[in-house]
């Protein structure tokens, strides 16, 4: 029985974070630890990193992801419940207590900062950053009651984690990993605009800001279809920052417009119906993909 429901817990807490939901950030930590690596042999490095430097930049995504999400179900508990959206999550139907949630969140921080530890001592910056890190992610949750672009806020700290990665790795920061951060942060404020606007009536109705709230479905589809466009112009201009990049990115990078021009078609003003299927489905595509691109790059 004790086993039965530790497990069940355990099931709850990552269906409480959405834990699959890591494959839309995972990707591109790992897209810039293989470039990373792939310039430092390049440059003559003698082989890989350590495995406990790769190690420590996955438990540092997974730690610092599951902490964010936590506390955000935290912060929006009370909101979640009066949302007849979100009136079904775990903190609002009592699966969870807020007791869980937080020891949870707190082990979640304790984890991320320990996992920083794995870099030492070659490098501190990990260590140093972990704070201010964790002090971002869980700012973005109150952002909605500050400012209408909030979905910016969030596309900042997904694109922590190729910056994250590579600092981790080479301990530096030049334009590579710069220029991919802003593409992710583009990408995920577009689909985040999306996202939302299927509160439109809610925010409106509780004073929260966001771009669909402040002006309509349509303004908004059309600023998040605009920074999906800069995001894939920004990835064109990768290679030049990251000469390993040709061809083959080149190719994968057409595949990957198309699959945000398939999301943008799949949700109009007046029929957001399909708005859950273009956020998991072609953003999960979208990230797993361009990976898949970059690693294939990079190995030929």
């Amino acid at each position: 029985m004790v086993v039965r429901n530790t497990a069940r817990g355990i099931r709850h807490l990552l269906e409480l974070i959405r834990f699959s939901h890591t494959v839309f950030a995972l990707p591109f930590a790992v897209l810039s630890a293989a470039m990373a690596i792939a310039l430092s042999v390049e440059k003559g490095a003698p082989g890989l990193p350590p495995v406990r430097h790769l190690l420590g930049i996955l438990l540092c995504m997974v730690f610092a992801r599951s902490a964010a999400m936590a506390f955000n179900r935290l912060a929006d508990r009370h909101l979640d419940a009066l949302n007849p959206r979100t009136a079904q999550r775990h903190l609002p139907q009592g699966v969870l207590s807020v007791r869980t949630v937080v020891v949870f969140t707190v082990l979640c921080a304790i984890g991320f900062g320990a996992s920083t530890l794995l870099f030492l001592p070659e490098n501190r910056i990990p260590l140093y950053a972990c704070i201010p890190v964790l002090l971002y992610l869980f700012a973005y949750s109150y952002t909605k009651r500050l400012t209408v672009w909030t979905h910016f806020w969030l596309g900042g700290a997904l694109a922590l984690a190729p910056l994250g990665a590579w600092v981790a790795l080479r301990a530096e920061i030049v334009p590579a990993p710069i220029v991919l951060a802003i593409a992710v942060m583009l990408w995920v404020a577009g689909f985040d605009i999306i996202y939302a606007c299927q509160d439109i009536p809610f925010d409106r109705a509780h004073g929260l800001k966001s771009l669909p709230a402040w002006l309509g479905a349509a303004p908004a589809l059309r600023i998040a279809a605009g920074c999906h466009f800069l995001m894939v112009v920004t990835l064109v201009f990768l290679p030049a920052v990251f000469p390993l990049f040709g061809a083959v990115y080149y190719l994968g990078l057409a595949g990957i417009a198309s699959v945000l021009w398939i999301e943008h078609s799949l949700v109009r003003p007046d029929d957001l119906s399909r708005v859950n299927q273009a956020f998991f489905h072609a953003n999960a595509v979208v990230s797993v993909g361009l990976l898949a691109i970059g690693i294939v790059e990079l190995l030929l």
